[in-house]
């Protein structure tokens, strides 16, 4: 059986490579293949998130420009997508809760990126404990920040409708195929799986989430960077104590050095309240209970943790005080909800008797120990990767998917003639936006 031979390969079927796919058999007529190791798109991150569809007030704009100008950009065309497919589009908003003078510094700060990041001045309120009181009665506070914009959907259902169109315009969708290795052959790249089947591509995008530093480093790539698994856990509250509060709740993280978030009272489309996420590191993307997984991959994360950059975390006692807290609020429910009960003192243990969906976070390690706080994009003459693409990367993912794009374009990496096709979105509106 001869080898499939296509123009272009994206590995990873999560919202990013799907919605880069998209994109670019919009604009082209290529032969494109999505490589998916499991039996749909969306299995993953894009589908075990809290379904927010954020406001980016907390962005720096300085450091994280382009995630915030994705996220305002993508906004209104997830909007229109919900509308058009019956996807749940809840406008819950949003309370970002502080509780010391230094944290209302920090949310004054937010105020000011808000409007840099083009959060119109009326979807942002700056409140007192006592404004927040009256709003929601059972919530306690310092301070707060309330965007109204905040809204609840469904990442997993936007991706398989993206998928859809994406197939509409030629897209192959390989499912069930693990890579297993990738080798350059003359002018193309071989790509081997798991099954033992084959495929060869004049070019390769790398979107594999929680697998993407893995990807790279088979291609040579990033061999200096390590990563580490954390897997944010949840709890669902019964009736009616769903209904403690009405609006979605975050809290000024504890840890601003490190990208965990702190507890959350997430009010979800499908009438569900969920809180949570602690961060517990686990061996591997995918553990999404106990601790080990695969004796295998445990062991080998464990090396590569006492060989390589992540040991540097492990001696740092901030981090270590963090992780404990962590492995305790997954141990204990009584633990995980002490911390919703800094700001919902009515809240109790035995209102949550059903434990949520659990996602993983995967987090790029530096040589000098660090966490990388950003998107990592690197790429040779037949490959580009997106690493460390982490939240809000679900709701930036149409407009950040389109800037990729446009860099591919500019880079000479699609040096095709233009073919646009008419489709939901329109690319060039996305990046007159820019």
């Amino acid at each position: 059986m001869s080898m499939s031979k296509y123009d272009l390969a994206i590995i990873g079927g999560g919202i990013l490579g799907t919605t880069i796919s998209y994109w670019i058999s919009a604009l082209y007529d290529l032969k494109i293949c999505v490589i998916e190791k499991e039996s749909d798109v969306a299995m993953h991150a894009s589908s075990r998130n809290t379904a927010v569809v954020h406001s980016p007030f907390y962005l720096d704009p300085k450091t994280k420009k382009v995630l915030a100008k994705s996220s305002i950009i993508s906004y209104s065309m997830w909007e229109k997508l919900a509308k058009e497919r019956h996807i749940p589009w809840l406008k819950t908003g949003v309370f970002e809760l502080g509780f010391n003078d230094d944290h209302y510094k920090t949310l004054k700060e937010f105020m000011r990126w808000g409007k840099i990041n083009g959060i119109p001045d009326s979807d942002l309120e700056l409140l007192d404990g006592e404004e927040v009181s009256k709003r929601e009665p059972n919530v306690k506070c310092h301070s707060a920040i309330f965007c109204k914009r905040e809204v609840s959907s469904d990442f997993g259902a936007f991706t398989r409708e993206i998928k859809k169109e994406s197939e509409k315009n030629g897209t192959q969708f390989l499912l069930n195929k693990n890579v297993k290795s990738i080798e350059k052959n003359n002018d193309d790249t071989i790509i081997s799986f798991q099954d033992n089947s084959d495929i060869s591509s004049s070019f390769i995008i790398n979107c594999a989430g929680g697998n993407s530093l893995a990807i790279a480093h088979k291609m040579e790539l990033a061999k200096e960077y390590s990563d580490l698994h954390f897997r944010g856990e949840y709890w669902i509250a019964s009736p009616p104590h769903n209904d403690l509060a009405k609006s979605t709740i975050y809290t000024v993280a504890e840890f601003k050095g490190y990208p965990f978030l702190d507890p959350h009272w997430i009010k979800k489309a499908d009438g569900k309240t969920e809180v949570g996420p602690n961060a517990v590191p686990v061996p591997s993307p995918e553990i999404y209970s106990g601790y080990l997984g695969d004796v295998n991959t445990a062991l080998s994360k464990l090396k590569e943790i006492i060989t390589g950059n992540a040991l540097k975390l492990f001696s740092n006692t901030e981090f270590l005080s963090m992780i404990s807290k962590e492995w305790l609020s997954s141990i204990s429910k009584t633990a995980m909800i002490k911390r919703v009960q800094k700001f919902i003192p009515k809240v109790k243990p035995e209102y949550f008797t059903e434990r949520g969906t659990a996602g993983i976070r995967s987090t790029v390690i530096t040589p000098q120990g660090k966490f990388v706080a950003d998107v990592m994009e690197l790429g040779n003459d037949n490959s580009f990767h997106i690493i460390n693409y982490n939240s809000p990367g679900a709701t930036g993912a149409p407009a950040y998917s389109a800037f990729v794009v446009k860099k591919l374009q500019d880079k000479g990496f699609l040096n095709y003639t233009l073919k646009k096709k008419e489709t939901m979105w329109n690319f060039d509106d996305v990046i007159n936006q820019a």
